[in-house]
C-alpha cells in the first residue's frame, strides 16, 4: 500500500492540472486581431464653451476654474475625443455574455465623467454621486426604456439597457448643463477615442467588417476593414 501511494496522488495530482487547463485554455477568440487608429478633427475646431454653474453654489464650489463644455474636445494635433469606434456589422449572428463587472458614470462637480461612456448591452450601469448636492439622471433612450430617478449624495443607482444603442442621451432635470452620451454596444468590440483621438479594439476575430464611429455632434463614418488572425491593422477617422 506504501508503495502504491505516490501513484494515487501523482494520478490525482495530474487530474487537477488538467481540469485547471481547460479552466484556462483559450477563449473562442484566441488569435484575434487587433485593430487601433486615430479619429481627427479636419479644419478649425470649434471654441469650447464655459458651463455657468452660478444657480448651485455647491457646483460652482467645486471647481477652482472654468469648466468648459466638452460637446467637441480635440488636442494640438487635431486627435478628436469622446468618438465610440465600434463593430456594426461582420460578427453575423454571434451572441456575447455581458460582463459582471458594471459600467460607472461618476458624478463630479456637477459634470458627467466620462463625458461618453461605452457598454455593453444587459451590463449593469452605476451612477455614483460623489457631490453634495441632488442630482435627478436621466437617461432618454430611443431603444430601451427610459427611466428618470433622484440621485441624493451618497446614493447609487443601477439600471440596464436591454439592447444595443449607441447614442442614449443622459441629462440631470436639476442641473440643466450637465449632459453625457452613454453606448450601448452589444459586442465587446469597441472603444472611445482617448484625449489624443487614440483608440485600440482588441482580440477582434479574423474576418470582414464595417467599423462606424460616432460622435455627438459630428455624426457617424463607417469603412470596412478586413482583419486576420493575430493581425495589428490601424486605420483613421476624419471628422470635418
Amino acid at each position: 500500500m506504501k508503495r502504491s501511494l505516490p501513484f494515487v496522488i501523482s494520478t490525482a495530482a495530474l487530474l487537477l492540472l488538467a481540469t485547471a487547463g481547460i479552466a484556462a485554455g483559450p477563449g473562442p477568440d484566441a488569435g484575434g486581431g487587433s485593430l487601433s487608429g486615430v479619429v481627427k478633427f479636419q479644419g478649425t475646431a470649434p471654441m469650447p464653451m464655459r458651463i455657468q454653474m452660478a444657480a448651485d453654489p455647491a457646483c460652482s464650489k467645486s471647481h477652482a476654474s472654468p469648466v468648459m463644455s466638452e460637446e467637441v474636445v480635440t488636442d494640438g494635433s487635431g486627435g478628436l475625443a469622446n468618438v465610440v469606434v465600434y463593430v456594426s456589422d461582420g460578427l453575423g449572428d454571434k451572441t456575447f455574455d455581458a460582463p459582471m463587472q458594471p459600467a460607472v458614470l461618476e458624478q463630479k462637480g456637477c459634470v458627467y465623467e466620462p463625458h461618453v461612456l461605452a457598454m455593453r448591452a444587459g451590463q449593469t450601469l452605476k451612477v455614483v454621486n460623489d457631490d453634495s448636492t441632488t442630482h435627478n439622471i436621466h437617461p432618454t433612450p430611443a431603444n430601451n426604456r427610459e427611466w428618470n430617478k433622484s440621485q441624493p449624495p451618497g446614493l447609487t443607482i443601477e439600471e440596464t439597457f436591454a439592447r444595443q444603442e449607441v447614442s442614449v442621451p443622459v441629462k440631470c432635470n436639476v442641473h440643466p448643463w450637465m449632459k453625457s452620451y452613454v453606448a450601448v454596444v452589444k459586442s465587446p468590440y469597441f472603444a472611445v477615442s482617448a484625449k489624443n483621438g487614440s483608440f485600440e479594439i482588441k482580440d477582434l476575430p479574423a474576418g470582414t467588417y464595417t467599423i462606424q464611429a460616432w460622435h455627438e455632434k459630428l455624426g457617424t463614418k463607417s469603412q470596412q476593414v478586413t482583419i486576420g488572425a493575430n493581425e495589428s491593422k490601424k486605420v483613421e477617422f476624419d471628422f470635418r
